[in-house]
């Protein structure tokens, strides 16, 4: 890896470090994140060489543009594998560097199409008149990692750590200031608002193909059941020492009965409405050897009836004064009524309470642009490009997009095996970001992580910390809620003992 001067004779390093006709990227990278990481592998693969031009901190006293200098940004550059050279930059020299460098490619994030920066446009100009390629492109946009083809666990497993600790560091965060910062959480009484689901686990044995049709027979052994959902949120929130109250709509049936004892059991304030015209949700997984076959769910996803949303109006009505915050965990089954969202930006002003809000669409059909000016926001990335209705913008222009329209304060953008970036605000209300990454290499269950995320989030914030620390302590969360099969409460001391293996080694 090589990095220098732009005023560097790049000619005769060219061809020193056989970078002629290479392929030329350029940008800030004040933070990597993945969105930065999947737009560089892209451009690697359009010649042997990559060059990234970098911009520089700025020129004649200007004040900060970047939340990183330009020194800490290009050493972030320097430890990328596809990254091969580093032109520092004074400023935003770019028809420099294509003059000297001559590359083959040069390949822009999607916000350069239609750039006015003249800089950009003349560069644009003299790579199209000299015959050269100009590509606009935001990377390829993948759900799923296949990066255990690549690399063991345990290197990825170190890979991450060592990703987590440099994030911490960035964000000068340390074990103890960490720890710390968890002191309050017992103080912190939030509500959570949501669908209520039961997961039921069905370990089975396969016995081979149906001779009658292809189908796979299977033998159950054993079944347990775990609340979700909302329900989940909840519970985690008061394994971490909160004070929780939990809202929600339940069915008649024993499914809902067995959700009472699970929250008497927490010492989760029950505030269920029945409503006989739907079953609690209920959704039954068949595992074979830790496996998932299929899932059957059985639900009802219609609006509430009006007179079950009055009765969730009246119980957030009496709890909203002695809260902190309110947690919206949406599944899109229906309890999160258009009604009930007015009510609690309604309390929230009234009140002085946080909004934290969480939609999951996998299946259903929902748009997290329903939750407006909420004190945070934490969608996957499929969910905020369903939103948004945008499947080729870069994940970071994305994110900013979704900011802006929902007029939240923060933002985590979920990325699944990527782990998430938390984007806050400075003093200055300029919008700064930091990457974290998925703790587990190899996830033994998906389902609840973003719960777990969400919790700790929601705790941290309501009681007064700051989004870094809670979003460092949220990283720690969501890998351990990805090594256990079902949903289980994660108290704070397992959240302690994953920090301190992680820091304090």
């Amino acid at each position: 890896m090589t990095t220098f001067p732009v005023d560097t004779p790049l000619i005769a390093l060219a061809e020193a470090e056989g970078l002629e006709g290479c392929v030329l990227t350029y940008g800030h990278f004040s933070t990597i994140h993945p969105g930065h990481i999947r737009y560089l592998k892209h451009a690697s693969k359009q010649g042997d060489r990559l060059v990234v031009a970098l911009v520089g901190d700025g020129i004649d006293n200007q004040s900060k543009r970047y939340q990183f200098s330009q020194k800490d940004r290009a050493e972030g550059l320097t430890l990328l594998p596809m990254v091969d050279a580093v032109v520092l930059l004074a400023d935003d020299e770019l028809p420099q560097v294509v003059s000297k460098l001559q590359p083959s490619v040069l390949v822009l994030g999607k916000e350069f199409k239609q750039s006015l920066n003249p800089l950009i446009v003349r560069a644009i100009a003299d790579m199209r008149s000299a015959g050269k390629a100009v590509q606009f492109h935001a990377g390829d946009i993948n759900y799923a990692s296949a990066d255990l083809l690549s690399s063991s666990e345990s290197e990825l497993i170190d890979q991450r750590r060592n990703q987590y600790r440099l994030a911490c560091k960035r964000q000068g965060l340390t074990f103890d200031s960490l720890l710390n910062s968890m002191q309050a959480w017992h103080k912190c009484n939030l509500i959570v608002l949501g669908d209520t689901i039961v997961d039921q686990y069905a370990a089975c044995e396969a016995l081979g193909m149906s001779a009658e049709a292809p189908v796979v027979v299977v033998r159950e052994l054993q079944k347990r059941n775990f609340i979700g959902g909302a329900a989940v949120v909840a519970s985690h929130i008061r394994a971490l020492g909160a004070q929780c109250q939990l809202l929600s709509v339940v069915g008649t049936d024993s499914t809902a009965e067995l959700v009472r004892r699970e929250l008497a059991e927490r010492e989760i304030g029950d505030g269920l409405v029945n409503d006989p015209s739907r079953p609690t949700t209920f959704k039954k997984r068949y595992l074979v050897e830790n496996q998932k076959l299929f899932r059957v769910s059985r639900l009802e996803d219609h609006g509430l009836d009006s007179e079950v949303e009055a009765q969730l109006i009246t119980k957030l009505e009496q709890l909203a004064p002695a809260a902190n915050g309110i947690v919206v965990s949406d599944f899109v089954y229906g309890v999160v009524t258009n009604r009930l969202l007015e009510l609690i930006r309604d309390l929230a002003t009234r009140h002085g309470l946080m909004l934290f809000g969480d939609l999951q669409c996998s299946s259903q059909v929902g748009s997290v642009t329903r939750f407006k000016k909420f004190s945070l926001l934490c969608p996957n990335e499929r969910e905020a490009r369903i939103a948004l209705q945008d499947k080729d913008t870069g994940l970071e222009l994305l994110s900013q997009e979704l900011i802006a329209i929902t007029a939240c304060e923060r933002l985590v953008m979920k990325l699944g095996a990527d782990g998430f970036i938390a984007y806050d605000r400075n003093e200055s209300g300029e919008l700064k970001s930091q990457p974290f990454p998925a703790l587990c290499a190899n996830p033994l269950d998906v389902t609840g992580a973003g719960d777990s995320l969400l919790a700790v989030m929601a705790t941290g914030l309501a009681s007064g910390q700051a989004m870094m620390p809670t979003a460092a302590l949220a990283c720690c969360m969501a890998a351990l809620a990805v090594e256990t099969m079902g949903n289980t409460p994660i108290g704070v001391d397992r959240l302690r003992q994953q920090l301190e293996n992680l820091l304090s080694s």
